[in-house]
């Protein structure tokens, strides 16, 4: 079964959003200016030219820019080639309508119709457009080949997370099968979940709710192997359940934060993990006893959070910042993300140059 395309997949930019017409009226402006100097006889500019053609160069690119906003769930179930043609169809009429309208109104003789005139008019929106549209396409283009860059560079940095707990969870299972065999069997499965998140690329943003129901599975099989030596902090601020956020983000830091803060301690500590909103901007903080500096598998440590950095930067660009410091014996590693409800498409890299367009 044939799966239709999708409106996001048109080649031509949502030409009903503000940012897209103004884009349209100032270069339609710079455009008629260009035209105003090379028509002056005398002087810099023909005002008089620049005016008029000012009044019907907008008209005429703001009632195309209307209709192809209109039609454009309909040319976007077409080929690229009709789509194609239907739109400079489109214009095309429209500069005709209004040069018809235009040269009854100003012609000097009424009734008698410059076909000459409005042929080169014609002609001139023909060129300007196939230009645009052939702009649009390549933008297109570019993003699609962004798009699919991204997607594989996610999609390796997604392989490289390998959990450190492995072997010493699957250690603490098996010591508990004998003594304890549903404890074991419920770690068994908050194993499965943490590792089946692992292998899941197709997902690029997840609900926070997700994410922090996979950090309790895995503090959860934590808490079997430290024992008392580990102490939790949660202060998850309400209404962010469905904020985006990468999969695998927050289960390296707390991973981070156990191996290198609570296991080489004898008498543990303390993992915090606070979640709040400023502005327009989630905020992440998780805290850890300072690592001792002899302790080895600080590696491992800048490893996990350059992949996490590497991840939001493919994401969000630079609205996303994970930045750690130490202060007074703590160790912290603050997270912020733009405010967005998972489910939506993030404003990243190549939106942001679909946005120029």
């Amino acid at each position: 079964m044939a799966v239709a395309p999708k409106i996001s997949d048109f080649y031509v930019p949502d030409l009903c959003r503000v940012r897209s017409v103004f884009l349209l009226l100032v270069t339609s402006e710079l455009m008629v200016l260009a035209l105003s100097i090379v028509q002056a006889e005398g002087g810099w500019i023909d005002w008089n030219y620049f005016g008029l053609l000012s009044l019907f160069v907008q008209w005429t690119v703001l009632t195309s820019a209307a209709l192809i906003c209109l039609l454009r769930g309909w040319l976007s179930r077409l080929t690229t080639p009709r789509a194609t043609l239907v739109m400079i169809a489109i214009v095309l009429v429209d500069v005709l309508a209004f040069s018809l309208f235009a040269d009854s109104v100003l012609h000097p003789q009424p009734g008698v119709i410059d076909w000459q005139a409005i042929a080169k008019k014609l002609l001139l929106a023909l060129l300007i457009t196939l230009m645009v549209l052939r702009y649009f396409y390549l933008q297109h283009q570019w993003r699609q080949q962004r798009e699919a860059e991204m997607q594989a560079r996610l999609t390796a940095l997604q392989a490289r997370i390998h959990p450190h707990f492995l072997f010493n969870s699957m250690n603490t299972i098996a010591s508990l099968i004998a003594v304890n065999p549903e404890r074991a069997e419920d770690a068994v499965l908050d194993l499965s979940e943490l590792f089946r998140a692992s292998l899941r690329a197709d997902d690029r943003l997840i609900p926070l709710q997700d994410e922090l129901d996979l950090c309790r599975r895995y503090l959860d099989i934590e808490a079997l192997r430290l024992g008392e030596r580990l102490t939790l902090e949660w202060h998850i601020a309400p209404d962010l359940d469905t904020q985006a956020i990468p999969p695998l983000t927050l289960q390296p830091l707390l991973e981070n934060a156990i191996y290198h803060g609570i296991q080489p301690r004898p008498e543990g500590g303390t993992v915090k993990l606070e979640v709040s909103r400023r502005g327009n901007f989630v905020y992440v903080m998780v805290q850890n006893p300072r690592p001792d500096p002899s302790f080895s598998g600080h590696d491992g440590n800048r490893m996990a959070l350059a992949n996490i950095q590497s991840r939001l930067q493919a994401l969000f660009d630079e609205q996303a910042v994970l930045k750690h410091s130490h202060q007074n014996d703590v160790y912290t590693v603050t997270l912020r993300l733009p405010v967005h409800k998972a489910g939506q498409k993030p404003e990243m890299n190549t939106a942001s140059a679909a946005n120029r367009q």
